[in-house]
C-alpha cells in the first residue's frame, strides 16, 4: 500500500511538473541590471505559487490571460554565480521544484570592445557559404530538407563551413564577420533566409548547435577578429513555438484581417502623417509568415532585451546588426537599445534604417539633433548608409559626369555628413543580401568594382562587403533573391571551382581577390582612414578627388569615372598636398610625383599615401 501511495504522489507531481520552456534557460551573475524576468511555460503553470532559494528576492510575479505562462522577476544583486531552486506550490504544498543557474561571466565582459571604423565587415549567408558538416544538412525536427538543386532551398552551408575558412577571410582582410540570422527558422520553404525565426534561444540544427556558434566566436577571437549577430526585433516566424499559444493577445500586433506593413517609415516622424498610416507601418506584418512583435508590451520587450543580452554573454559576441530597426515601436526599440548599451558601454549596434535621404537616416542615430526636435533618441550607435549604397549602385555607369550625374552623386552624399552625430560610425556598403549584386550592375567590369571598393576602403565609416564579390560573384535580383545568394564556389565537396584557395581560383577570380585583399589589408594600418578628417573637391569631368588625413598621415584618392585618360593638375589641391612631394600607390607600391600633374586611366582609381 505504501509503494502504491508513493507511486501516486510521484505520478501526480510529474503531471504538474511539465515545464516545457524556461527562458532565459540560465543567466549570469553580476549584471549591471540585477533584475531578471524568467518565463516559465507549461500546462496551467500559472496556478502555482512560486518561491526561490538562496535568499534571492522575487520582486514580481506576472500572470497573463494565458494560464500556461508565468513571468517571475528576481533580483540578483550581489548574488554570486550559483544554482537556484524554484519551488512551485499548490495550496501551500510543494508540487515540484525547478533548478536554475546563475553562471559566472567572462572577465571584463561588460567592457568588451566592439567593431568600429578600424574594421572591415564581411557579410555571409551561412547556407550559401560552405558545407562543413554534411550530417546536419537535414534535421528530423525541421520541415525543410536539403535540396541544393532548388535555388531557394536549403543548400547545406553551416557554422562549421565558416570556421573551416577563417584563413581565407583573414587573408582577404576581414576583421569582423556578420552572418545573416543563425537561430532556428522552421518554415516549410525558404527557411535558409532565417529572418522568420521559430526559436530565438536555439541555433538552427541545420547550421549546427549553440556550442558551435560560441566556438565560431572563440575561433574568430583567437585571430583577433570579431563576430556580429544579426538580431531581429521586429518580427518572428509564424512557426515560432509561441505563435500556437501566445503569452498575451497583444504579444504580437493583430488585425481582423491580415494587414501588411506599408513600409512607409517616414510616417513615424512625419508631423502630417495620418494615424492609420503610421499604425500600419509599425504594426503591419512583413508577410503572412512573419508575425509583427509588439515592443510596447513590457513583457515582450523585456523578453527581447534579455534574449539579446543572453546571446552576448553566452556566445561572447562583439556586436549586433539589427534587422528592420525602425519598423519597431520607436519607444520600445529605443529602450531595447539603451538596455543593451547600459550593460555594454562599448558595444556597437548598427540598425537597418533603409531610408532614401540622409536626414531620415540620421534621425535614428544616437543623439541625433534631428530626432531631438521631436524629443526622441533611439540610442542606436550606428546606422547603415543607404544613400551611399544608392549612389554606388549607379554612378560608374554614368560616363558624362554632368551636373547631377556620375561622381557628383558621391560628392553630394558626403556633403550631407553634417547631419550625422557620428559619421565614423556609419556602416557603408555597395550591396548586401537584399540588393542587386554589384558585379551584376557593372557587368563584371573589374575597373568599376575597384572604384567602388576603393571608396568603401577610404571614406568615413565601417566598410562592409558581401560574400563572393571579392571573387567576382554576380547575380540578378530580378531573377529572385536566390540569384543574389548563390553558393560560394568551393564550399561543397563536389565543386570543381574552389575559390577559397589561390590555386583553385580562376585568373579572373584571383584578379578580384588580390586587389580586394591588398586594399583591405592596407586599410588595417591607416589611422587617417579610420578616424581622420576628410576634404573633398567638387568633381570635374567626372573626376573626384578627396583626402583623408590626421596630424601624422595623409591619403589622397583620385577617381576617374570617365571613359577618357585624364591629366589632373595638382595645384588645385594645394591646401591638402601642402609640402608633400610624392605619393605611394597602395596597390602597386610605386612612387608618384604629386607636385604637378597626375595621369589617370579611364575608369580607374588611385590611392596614394602622401610622403
Amino acid at each position: 500500500m505504501k509503494k502504491i501511495l508513493l507511486l501516486l504522489i510521484f505520478t501526480t507531481s510529474s503531471m504538474f511538473a511539465q515545464i516545457e520552456k524556461i527562458e532565459p534557460p540560465f543567466w549570469y551573475a553580476g549584471m549591471q541590471n540585477p533584475e531578471l524576468q524568467i518565463m516559465f511555460y507549461g500546462k496551467n503553470i500559472a496556478q502555482f505559487q512560486i518561491s526561490v532559494s538562496n535568499s534571492i528576492k522575487i520582486t514580481n510575479v506576472k500572470r497573463t490571460e494565458n494560464p500556461n505562462y508565468i513571468f517571475v522577476t528576481i533580483n540578483t544583486k550581489n548574488s554570486p554565480a550559483k544554482d537556484l531552486v524554484f519551488t512551485f506550490k499548490d495550496n501551500n504544498k510543494i508540487t515540484f521544484t525547478q533548478n536554475y543557474s546563475l553562471k559566472k561571466r567572462r572577465e571584463n565582459s561588460a567592457q568588451r570592445k566592439s567593431y568600429d571604423a578600424t574594421d572591415m565587415m564581411y557579410l555571409i549567408m551561412p547556407d550559401r557559404f560552405s558545407n562543413g558538416k554534411k550530417n546536419n544538412d537535414s534535421n528530423d525536427l525541421t520541415h525543410e530538407k536539403f535540396n541544393r538543386d532548388l535555388p531557394g532551398g536549403r543548400h547545406g552551408g553551416d557554422i562549421e563551413g565558416i570556421i573551416n575558412h577563417l584563413d581565407y577571410l583573414q587573408e582577404l582582410g576581414v576583421t569582423t564577420v556578420w552572418n545573416t540570422p543563425l537561430c532556428e527558422d522552421n518554415e516549410e520553404k525558404y527557411s535558409y533566409h532565417t529572418y522568420a525565426q521559430s526559436d530565438v534561444y536555439k541555433i538552427d540544427p541545420r547550421y549546427g548547435t549553440n556550442e558551435d556558434y560560441a566556438r565560431l566566436a572563440s575561433e574568430l577571437h583567437k585571430r583577433k577578429m570579431k563576430l556580429v549577430m544579426d538580431y531581429v526585433t521586429n518580427h518572428w516566424g509564424a512557426a515560432h513555438w509561441m505563435m500556437k499559444d501566445l503569452p498575451t493577445h497583444d504579444w504580437i500586433h493583430q488585425f481582423e484581417n491580415f494587414t501588411q506593413t506599408n513600409h512607409k517609415r517616414t510616417t513615424i516622424n512625419d508631423i502630417n502623417a495620418s494615424k492609420i498610416d503610421t499604425k500600419i507601418c509599425m504594426d503591419g506584418w512583413f508577410a503572412p509568415t512573419m508575425p509583427d512583435l509588439n515592443q510596447s508590451n513590457p513583457l515582450m520587450l523585456n523578453y527581447l532585451i534579455q534574449n539579446a543580452i543572453w546571446w552576448i554573454e553566452y556566445a561572447d559576441l562583439d556586436g549586433f546588426r539589427v534587422d528592420t530597426y525602425n519598423y519597431s515601436d520607436p519607444e520600445g526599440i529605443a529602450k531595447w537599445t539603451k538596455a543593451i548599451t547600459n550593460e555594454y558601454p562599448n558595444f556597437n549596434i548598427v540598425g537597418e534604417v533603409w531610408m532614401q535621404n540622409q536626414a531620415q537616416i540620421a534621425y535614428w542615430q544616437k543623439d541625433s539633433k534631428i530626432a531631438a526636435i521631436q524629443n526622441y533618441n533611439s540610442h542606436l550607435p550606428s546606422v547603415m548608409d543607404f544613400t551611399l549604397l544608392g549612389a554606388l549602385g549607379s554612378v560608374f555607369n554614368e560616363d558624362d559626369g554632368s551636373w547631377d550625374k556620375g561622381m557628383v552623386k558621391i560628392y553630394d552624399n558626403f556633403a550631407n555628413d553634417f547631419l550625422y552625430p557620428n559619421i565614423n560610425n556609419l556602416l557603408i556598403f555597395a550591396e548586401n543580401h537584399d540588393t542587386q549584386r554589384l558585379n551584376h550592375v557593372y557587368n563584371n567590369d573589374i575597373r568599376k568594382y575597384k572604384m567602388a571598393m576603393a571608396i568603401l576602403a577610404t571614406v568615413r565609416g565601417i566598410p562592409q562587403i558581401y560574400y563572393g564579390s571579392e571573387i567576382g560573384m554576380s547575380g540578378n535580383k530580378d531573377n529572385g533573391d536566390a540569384d543574389i545568394r548563390q553558393d560560394f564556389p568551393g564550399g561543397w565537396e563536389d565543386d570543381t571551382n574552389n575559390a577559397f584557395i589561390k590555386e583553385g581560383r580562376t585568373q579572373g577570380q584571383n584578379e578580384y581577390f588580390d586587389f580586394t585583399s591588398k586594399l583591405f589589408n592596407w586599410r588595417k594600418t591607416q589611422s587617417a582612414v579610420h578616424f581622420g578628417k576628410m576634404t573633398h573637391y567638387i568633381p570635374e569631368d567626372n573626376v573626384y578627388v578627396y583626402f583623408r588625413y590626421n596630424t601624422t598621415e595623409s591619403v589622397m584618392v583620385l577617381i576617374n569615372n570617365s571613359n577618357e585618360t585624364k591629366a589632373i593638375k595638382t595645384t588645385r589641391f594645394a591646401e591638402n598636398i601642402g609640402n608633400f612631394k610624392t605619393g605611394k600607390d597602395v596597390i602597386t607600391e610605386q612612387s608618384i610625383d604629386v607636385t604637378n600633374e597626375i595621369t589617370l586611366e579611364p575608369k580607374s582609381v588611385l590611392i596614394l599615401e602622401l610622403k
